[in-house]
């Protein structure tokens, strides 16, 4: 765990070099990671800051816990474990980052690895540490290219693999009399409003279509991607210029609204919804029918509701390809080591740890995500029908986020822009095409490119 004290991240860049001492083992295949001499590990205590990935915080203890409890068991290193929700990670990441007093370890968003390299204060995965976790060989090769900026040693190890899926009620949807789940975006807004009624004749709507979490930032800038995609529309230029405006971003964006707006299939009170973790339960409790998710699997079978289903996120058009085709940003968690870690060579191992053939199995199977080395791909536990939607996703429609250093910056003022214009219609507001891109031209206004 690293002490109060000063640090110029920068200048932390150039000495980042991982001692080799202990670290001449491999940590691949299995076992505990980093180190071939655990003995010279044995008694350092690390701390590690983890993400939110299960049901519940007490879910992520349980998890990872026993995982810690192995590479304890293996290494000697004592593990302080924090789990972090999610509306709380990224400003918890970005003052440890400022102040120089963080984890030894840490998850991060995969969106985010390019903006927090370039902070300089993460160890670059090279040389003998990529070593010590196996080489980069090991890994998927989507998943390993979110690492970092293209052209550098990534700063940040891939964890969990993720891709968005359609999440439907299948009860709501038999029910319905609908049998197959919408392949296109016109075919989901018209499943939507089939879905969306007043159930007990009182004259107010009580079962809405979809479910969405307006105040999630980090979500509706994913949507912002996706949807601008679909439409033709990036929101970067290709030298990385912020780009929110175009019109296929902005007709992107307007599909997403309009589902609250002008489709009128979600509850304006989704408005308030500031964390993903609250959608499950409207399908669970019948509020809603359909849910744009990256894993739920779990979420579902800690409920023991067992009346869902998982399809591809709606395109425009179902036959569509390329950027056109783009179903889900190529999402997932990545692991890093900040370089003023007292404990650099233990903190390593852990990753090689946590990122071991036998670890990514049980890790990947309890939070529902994808392993993120080949070799615990065809694994039987990744063969459910959730995980076999995802596979197609994460292969074949999935594009990685714009990977220029300003991208955490664009994912928070999208976001909120889109927050707000979200906050405006459960206010009663119409909200059209010249809102939302007056909207995202005052957001790309407070970029630092802009």
């Amino acid at each position: 765990m690293k002490k109060s004290r000063n640090i110029r991240w920068a200048a932390l860049a150039a000495t980042a070099a991982v001692s080799t001492a202990a670290l001449t083992g491999c940590g691949g295949t299995g076992g505990t990671g980093g180190s071939a001499d655990p003995a010279e590990l044995e008694g350092q205590t690390i701390t590690y800051w983890a993400s939110n990935q299960g049901s519940s915080i007490s879910m992520d203890e349980e998890v990872l816990g026993e995982s810690i409890d192995r590479f304890t068991e293996a290494t000697g290193v004592e593990v302080e474990l924090e789990v972090i929700p999610w509306p709380d990670l990224y400003n918890r990441i970005l003052a440890a980052v400022s102040s120089g007093e963080g984890p030894d370890v840490l998850n991060i968003g995969n969106t985010w690895a390019v903006s927090l390299q370039s902070s300089g204060a993460f160890i670059p995965w090279e040389g003998d540490a990529l070593e010590a976790i196996g080489g980069q060989e090991r890994f998927v090769e989507t998943s390993w290219a979110t690492g970092g900026a293209e052209g550098q040693a990534p700063t940040s190890v891939p964890l969990y693999g993720l891709a968005y899926s359609l999440y439907y009620n299948t009860a709501m949807f038999e029910e319905a009399g609908i049998e197959e789940p919408p392949a296109t975006w016109d075919e989901f807004i018209e499943t939507a409003k089939q879905l969306t009624k007043d159930t007990d004749g009182d004259g107010e709507i009580d079962q809405w279509g979809f479910t969405l979490a307006g105040q999630r930032v980090s979500n509706n800038a994913h949507q912002a991607f996706v949807r601008g995609m679909q439409n033709g529309g990036e929101l970067y230029t290709e030298d990385g210029q912020p780009d929110f405006t175009n019109d296929g971003v902005v007709a992107g964006v307007t599909q997403w609204l309009d589902l609250m707006d002008e489709n009128g299939v979600v509850d304006p009170s989704n408005a308030e919804f500031t964390d993903g973790s609250q959608l499950p339960p409207e399908l669970i409790d019948g509020r809603a029918a359909m849910m744009f998710d990256q894993a739920a699997g779990k979420t579902f079978a800690a409920a023991e509701f067992e009346d869902f289903g998982v399809a591809p996120i709606p395109m425009n058009s179902a036959d569509a390809t390329g950027k056109e085709g783009t179903q889900s940003h190529v999402a997932g968690i990545n692991v890093s080591v900040f370089a003023n870690s007292d404990a650099k060579d233990a903190a390593i191992a852990f990753v090689g740890h946590l990122t071991s053939d036998e670890e990514q199995k049980t890790l990947n199977a309890a939070y529902t995500s994808l392993p993120v080395v080949t070799s615990a791909m065809d694994d039987p536990a990744f063969d459910t029908p959730e995980m076999a939607a995802k596979k197609v996703t994460y292969a074949e429609h999935s594009q990685p986020m714009p990977l220029f250093p300003s991208e955490g910056q664009m994912e928070t003022l999208v976001g909120e822009a889109i927050a707000g214009l979200f906050a405006d219609i459960a206010q009663g507001e119409e909200v059209n095409e010249e809102d939302v891109r007056a909207a995202l031209e005052d957001a790309q206004a407070q970029m630092p490119a802009s």
